[in-house]
This record gives C-alpha cells, sequence and structure tokens, in this order.
C-alpha cells in the first residue's frame, strides 16, 4: 500500500489555485456533519473527521466557526450525500463523492465531466468493490518503529506504517480514525499533515503519457464541480 500520500497532497494543492472554492466545499461538510447530530465535534466523530480534514487543509477558522453556527441557527438548507462510480481511460477507476440539494443538477454535471473527458459513468458497485475505506493519518517527528510502537502500546494493529519523505504515515481501519488520533494526541503530537476518512484503491496502475494527460482533465473537470467533495482513484501519478 505505498500511494505517496503527500505527492497526491500537494498535487492537489497546486491544482486549488481558487482556495475560496476550496474553503467552501468544506463549509458545506462541515455544516452537513454539524447538522447531523451536535454541533460539538467532542460529541459529534463526523463532525470531529471533517474538522481535522479542514486543518490539513488550512481552512480558516472564520469557515468553520461560519459553518457550525449556521447548523446551530437551525437552518433548514438540506444536502443529500452522493457517490458516483465511473472510469476513465486504460482501465482508470473513479469513485466521487458529493453533496448536494439538488440531485438532478449534480448527476448530470458528473455525467458531463465524465463524457467531455475520455470517461464513462458505471453503475453502483462497478468500481467501489475494488477500493477500501481506510483511515489515513500523517505525522512528523517520528520513525515509523516509534509510531508503531506507540500503537501497540494502545492496543492498535494498524493495516500499514509507511514513511514518505519527512512523514509517517498510518493506514488503518476506518472505525480506527479516532483511536490512532488518540494515541498520537496521548504521546504528544496534535498536528496532522494528513488526517482522513478516504477509499484507496486495492490495485494502482499506471498509465502512459498521453492517457495520464486525459486523466488528469478528467479529474480536475469532476474537482471542480461545486458539488463534488471527493475525488477517489485508482492512478499511481509517481
Amino acid at each position: 500500500m505505498g500511494r505517496k500520500w503527500n505527492n497526491i497532497k500537494e498535487k492537489k494543492a497546486a491544482k486549488d489555485k481558487n482556495t475560496s472554492r476550496v474553503y467552501a466545499k468544506f463549509g458545506r461538510e462541515i455544516y452537513v456533519a454539524a447538522k447531523q447530530g451536535e454541533p460539538d465535534p467532542e460529541s459529534n466523530q463526523a463532525l470531529k473527521v471533517v474538522l481535522e480534514r479542514a486543518k490539513t487543509y488550512s481552512v480558516p477558522k472564520t469557515i468553520i466557526d461560519r459553518a457550525i453556527e449556521k447548523a446551530k441557527g437551525g437552518s433548514e438548507e438540506s444536502y443529500d450525500e452522493l457517490r458516483y462510480e465511473g472510469f476513465g481511460p486504460n482501465g482508470s477507476m473513479i469513485i466521487v463523492d458529493a453533496l448536494t440539494n439538488n440531485v438532478n443538477r449534480t448527476a448530470a454535471e458528473v455525467r458531463a465531466a465524465f463524457k467531455k473527458n475520455g470517461g464513462n459513468m458505471g453503475v453502483s458497485g462497478s468500481v467501489s468493490y475494488m477500493f477500501d475505506a481506510t483511515t489515513v493519518i500523517g505525522v512528523e517527528g517520528k520513525t515509523a518503529d516509534e509510531v508503531l510502537e506507540l500503537l501497540m502500546e494502545a492496543d492498535i494493529d494498524p493495516r500499514d506504517i509507511l514513511e514518505e519523505d519527512e512523514t509517517v504515515i498510518v493506514y488503518a481501519e476506518p472505525d480506527q480514525f479516532h483511536e490512532v488520533q488518540e494515541a498520537f494526541i496521548n504521546n504528544g503530537i496534535t498536528e496532522f499533515n494528513v488526517a482522513e476518512l478516504t477509499m484507496l484503491a486495492q490495485n494502482d496502475i499506471t498509465l502512459p503519457e498521453d492517457a495520464q494527460e486525459q486523466f488528469e482533465k478528467l479529474l480536475d473537470a469532476l474537482e471542480d464541480l461545486e458539488d463534488v467533495g471527493q475525488v477517489y482513484h485508482n492512478v499511481d501519478f509517481g
């Protein structure tokens, strides 16, 4: 399991030139998570996960506070959580997660993004069976052996631990997110380079240069959609 997570994040950050768009998407995610339970991350685990991910993308506190206050204020604005699955060039696979207040609009936009960029939509389950829901948490200042030791002391058995540049990345079961995070916090580590619940492909593929260019255009088109929050795929950009 070697996704070179730091490289993926750096490339994504480089594409996110319009930070206001990124912040708006996080604002929506935070609002929805806060509405699903108590607007307090200590008692709302879904909200806590979103807030931790927002921190790794440097989302301003004002954006976070505004979304939570909106949820506290009893806003009737509602969103549906949707998942789309599809294929890009050369057998590449894509999962798209979206939050929308207009299902028909979002479905049409996602379908158009696939069609215009060499891909096609699949039916539910056509791609997701090749991905695993995974906790991914990355920290600096520790070696992989040190991280394994502190996790073992907390009685946590991760899927994998890898060193990527100066970051140690822990891959664990999706229900271990808070256990892994608490293990780090209890050892004085409170800053995370990565803190996400994500979908990781069971097997990555490498595309030839022309297909990779087309695939990147498809990713860009999907990630630029207002309603799309997360895009997962099985392509290794190296």
